[in-house]
């Protein structure tokens, strides 16, 4: 394909593509802000219902105090409730969701054989503020029969994230690539500084769907813009270090959320961390894939003389040589035919399975994206069990993805995508057969064993992006990201229920995502190896990948390069 012309004669990432790249991923630092925020924004404090009346003595085991605040930090739920007077000589016994009124007590201990009376907490809560001292469940009291709530806002967020991706991936396919990032990172921005300010539950969950929508519009769409503005020389490199700007995102949350412990304020302060990127975003060009899929040549050549200009490089470069090729411009003469001539063939997401060549390979470039976010989730989700800082987890949850990214990046340029990507699955689904005959007392194998497998699940999970855009054509590359996209977050919906049945066998999720890995990288190993390939433009260009020639087919075309050197030479 001709367009990939452009890097050989302007170079494969030089100036111009290095300012467009830092400045497009600086901005996706936003998207794993917003991503893992919730983490501290509906964090759940330690508290117990409040008593009637002003409280005089505390108990609590062992413990005694004046104020529920000074014992609260101890409290355990599990452990007994917390014993109080009130300055009417009341006695209470109060728990997480309910309170009990002493009958007729003689003295002020703990341990109480009398009756007692069942109260409800009527949304009258006391909480623990020494960690938490102020998250949306403790304002709009989330708790005991309202747990519900504070549950739903994750899987809410990651409806808003897979419709997101979708929508965004198709819309940039037809309206161009730098109109979305615009409009997605000014929403960023709107939609994330308004979450601050809304002053309900219902409210709040809406604007923050609308968050989740315009975060995965943008982070679909960069990975198209960075794969369409770089070379083949450094494409497995650019693409995979926009999971290590999510990660950087993922590190600001940890560090923000222990810095700051009211949530309005922490949400305001991650909203407005990359805010400088919209001062500069409306100068993005559109790429020359784009461009030239379009028949835009004056915009193209008008891209490239900057690009020369940029780069200090002399603009020898034509849009017109671009269309050489027919295979590569056969869209291009579609859009030049006079207007009697047929409509643009509206793609959709159907073109994915236009054969059985490529409905096969989108079902396993799907489930790719299925277990990397299941797995990635089920790993992270299960390491609360390790216990220590909240924040310094959260920290290192971040940071143990960006070796895995330079890891990652190393294996595909050397032994390819696809022998990347499948040992990846297929040790991530080991390393989850291991961790379930691990004894329960030799914790530190378990932990490594974890953290292997969120390693090599993160590897798989950072290619996948670039290996997509490689798999499918121009025309529907930005829809095919954004469908896998949309099965990414389909995982990420599913992996708290994955959780959850824990409570019927201990090491049940990792057993499924075990399963699941190793059985999805065997299927990987048929998809077609895309190392040094160029970009497709067409729909037969993408399902010819991988598909060697037969032997009467190569000598016919042997043939004819023959007969057509003879000519010249005559």
């Amino acid at each position: 394909m001709t367009v990939e012309r452009i890097f050989d004669e302007l170079g494969h990432f030089k100036r111009f593509q290095a300012c467009l790249y830092f400045a497009a991923v600086f901005q996706a630092v936003a998207c794993g802000i917003h991503y893992l925020a919730s983490v501290f924004l509906v964090e759940t404090p330690n508290f117990v219902c409040g008593a009637p009346g002003n409280i005089t003595d505390v108990l609590y085991g062992n413990l005694t105090g004046s104020t529920l605040e000074e014992i609260l930090p101890f409290f355990q739920a599990g452990n007994g409730p917390v014993v109080v007077r009130t300055a009417d000589g009341d006695q209470w016994e109060l728990s997480r969701c309910r309170c009990a009124l002493r009958i007729a007590p003689t003295d002020f201990k703990y341990d109480f054989d009398g009756n007692k009376t069942m109260k409800a907490c009527d949304e009258n809560f006391v909480y623990d503020h020494s960690e938490v001292y102020q998250s949306i469940v403790t304002d709009w009291n989330l708790v005991c029969e309202r747990e519900w709530l504070a549950k739903m806002c994750q899987p809410t967020f990651m409806l808003g994230v897979l419709i997101g991706a979708l929508v965004f991936g198709d819309i940039a396919d037809r309206v161009g690539r730098v109109r979305i990032l615009m409009i997605t990172s000014m929403c960023q921005f709107a939609f994330g500084v308004f979450v601050a300010f809304t002053g309900n539950y219902y409210l709040f969950v809406v604007i923050r769907f609308l968050l989740a929508m315009v975060s995965s519009g943008y982070l679909v769409v960069v990975f198209v813009y960075v794969t369409e503005f770089t070379g083949i020389k450094v494409r497995t490199w650019t693409s995979m270090h926009v999971h290590a700007a999510f990660a950087v995102g993922i590190m600001v949350v940890a560090l923000t959320g222990y810095l700051v412990r009211v949530w309005w304020i922490y949400q305001i302060i991650l909203s407005t961390c990359t805010s400088p990127f919209l001062f500069f975003c409306w100068k993005f060009p559109e790429t020359p894939f784009y461009l030239m899929a379009k028949g835009r040549l004056q915009d193209t050549q008008a891209l490239l003389d900057t690009i020369a200009r940029v780069n200090g490089l002399e603009s020898r470069l034509r849009a017109e040589d671009l269309r050489e090729n027919k295979s590569a411009g056969a869209l291009l003469e579609k859009e030049a035919e006079d207007c009697q001539a047929p409509p643009e063939k509206k793609l959709s997401i159907l073109d994915l399975f236009g054969s059985w060549r490529m409905a096969g390979r989108t079902c396993t470039v799907w489930a790719i994206w299925f277990i990397g976010s299941l797995g990635y989730y089920v790993f992270s989700l299960g390491s609360v069990n390790l216990g220590g800082n909240q924040y310094i987890n959260l920290f290192l949850a971040g940071a143990v993805e960006i070796p895995s990214y330079l890891v990652g990046c190393f294996a595909m340029d050397r032994v390819g995508r696809k022998k990347t990507c499948a040992p990846a699955l297929l040790l991530a689904g080991i390393a989850c057969m291991l961790i379930i005959v691990v004894p329960r007392d030799i914790k530190v194998l378990a932990i490594v064993l974890s953290m292997t497998g969120k390693f090599a699940i993160a590897i798989a999970f950072g290619l996948i992006y670039l290996y997509t855009c490689e798999l499918y054509p121009t025309i529907i590359r930005s829809l095919a990201v954004g469908s896998g996209s949309m099965m990414c977050r389909v995982g990420s919906v599913v992996a708290p229920f994955c959780v959850y049945l824990a409570d019927i066998w201990i090491y049940l999720p990792q057993l499924i995502v075990g399963i699941l890995a190793f059985i999805i990288g065997v299927l990987t190993l048929m998809l077609p190896e895309t190392l040094g390939q160029p970009l497709t433009t067409t729909l037969e260009e993408a399902e010819a990948l991988g598909h060697k020639p037969s032997k009467k087919n190569k000598d016919l075309e042997d043939g004819l390069e023959m007969n057509q050197h003879n000519t010249a030479n005559a």
